[in-house]
């Protein structure tokens, strides 16, 4: 079992900057793929990138490619998500999610491909 817990949402001007963390339990996280994914009000939740369990590969949607970047430390057994040059769009709840890596040795984008999630943290963009 996974337990992971968000932080660092809240508010920001449209231009600036947040960075999310995520921390998770167990002993071996870092055979865990991480990922984190948005729902944003009325919409579907969405695929917005991952990182493998050595961090050496991340993967990124294409709305988010160039002004968000996801980093681990294995030894904090944390996950972060840095967020720059936000616009209204970001508004959204985000959620770190995890996976076996071993399961697929890719960065998987489909959340049933996810087996555990956090409870999620706001992010709201404000002009």
């Amino acid at each position: 079992q996974v337990q992971l817990v968000e932080s660092g949402g809240g508010l920001v001007q449209a231009g600036g900057s947040l960075r999310l963390s995520c921390s998770a339990s167990g002993r071996t996280f870092s055979s865990y793929g991480m990922g984190w994914f948005r729902q944003a009000p009325g919409k579907e939740r969405e695929f917005i990138g991952g990182i493998s369990g050595n961090g050496g590969s991340t993967r990124y949607a294409d709305s988010v490619k160039g002004r968000f970047t996801i980093s681990r430390d294995n030894a904090k057994n944390t996950v972060y998500l840095q967020m720059n040059s936000l616009t209204a769009e970001d508004t959204a709840v985000y959620y770190c999610t995890a996976y076996l890596y071993g399961r697929y040795n890719l960065i998987v984008d489909r959340q049933d491909e996810y087996e555990y999630w956090g409870q999620g943290t706001q992010v709201t963009v404000f002009s």
